[in-house]
């Protein structure tokens, strides 16, 4: 997991415009509109994904499956309740999205959102060849899986669940695991593999690109206090001595750009880097890190 997390960042350091940029509110926005147009000549029928129609030519399902966020009968007819819950629903996607995109860079967010996508539909078609059978997959595991990155990254952020119970996200993010689990186990017990194997596709796709920052979240206080956190302390000091007599605090180790220079850039220093290396706010989630 760690190799494919430090290939990632090194891709996206290198590509830098590679992605959508507020990829996020457009999968959002197209989705609120199949949404209320969707008992029009049966936009479900026509998005849901199938892998045996594509083969067949109609390879717009590869994608546009994507954009059906919640289950066939929310299209057929829409109540009020149905609407408040889509709403709520659809924010939250938002917000998720949007706040792993500027902590990330749009590369990386676009790399994980359709990594998902990609390993869904190759999970599909090895469903077609392996049963002969075509299995409607839609992104709800996928846009929960957001959820899990972002409790990974931001653990004690605090938000209002359903606008007006404060909850912090970590409890979000286990109870996420346990809803994960209930569908695992209910579906396998119910002789249904393929739904069980659905969220097992987005938990995959979590663990490549977050896996690393999960593993060093669940390691105990004592390894934390390693010697290279006590190295980072004193790494600390001998910077702001060797800083005294220059004319700038802060220096980016990637781009150069330093707080003289620019006083309203914000810089920030990485303790995941061997050593003691300050970056601006751009290249402070996009870099190579200091072995």
């Amino acid at each position: 997991m760690k190799t494919v997390s430090r290939a990632i960042d090194r891709f996206c350091q290198k590509h830098r415009n590679f992605g959508v940029p507020r990829l996020m509110r457009y999968i959002i926005l197209i989705s609120a509109v199949v949404l209320i147009l969707g008992g029009i000549g049966d936009l479900f029928i026509w998005f849901a994904f199938h892998a045996g129609l594509i083969l067949r030519g109609e390879v717009w399902r590869l994608l546009s499956w994507i954009f059906l966020q919640f289950p066939s009968s929310y299209y057929i007819s829409l109540s009020f309740q149905s609407v408040f819950f889509a709403a709520i629903a659809l924010y939250f996607y938002h917000f998720l999205g949007s706040s792993l995109e500027r902590e990330w860079g749009t590369a990386k967010f676009t790399i994980f959102y359709f990594s998902g996508v990609i390993l869904h539909v190759i999970f599909a078609f090895i469903i077609l060849l392996a049963f002969d059978t075509s299995v409607l997959i839609l992104p709800t595991y996928l846009n929960l899986s957001m959820l899990f990155a972002f409790a990974t990254l931001f653990p004690d952020v605090q938000i209002r669940l359903f606008l007006i119970i404060p909850i912090k996200i970590k409890w979000l993010g286990i109870f996420n695991a346990v809803f994960f689990i209930y569908s695992i186990v209910s579906a396998a017990l119910a002789g249904d593999v393929i739904s069980a194997l659905l969220p097992v596709v987005a938990v995959l796709n979590y663990l490549l690109m977050c896996g690393d920052d999960l593993l060093s979240n669940l390691r105990p206080l004592k390894v934390r206090t390693s010697p290279q956190v006590v190295n980072f302390k004193k790494a600390a000091k001998q910077v702001k001595r060797d800083l005294a007599d220059k004319p700038y605090r802060h220096k980016c180790a990637v781009c150069g750009k330093t707080d003289t220079e620019f006083p309203d850039l914000e810089f920030r220093y990485c303790s995941r880097c061997n050593g003691y290396h300050c970056f601006c706010i751009e290249h402070i989630n996009n870099h190579i890190h200091f072995e």
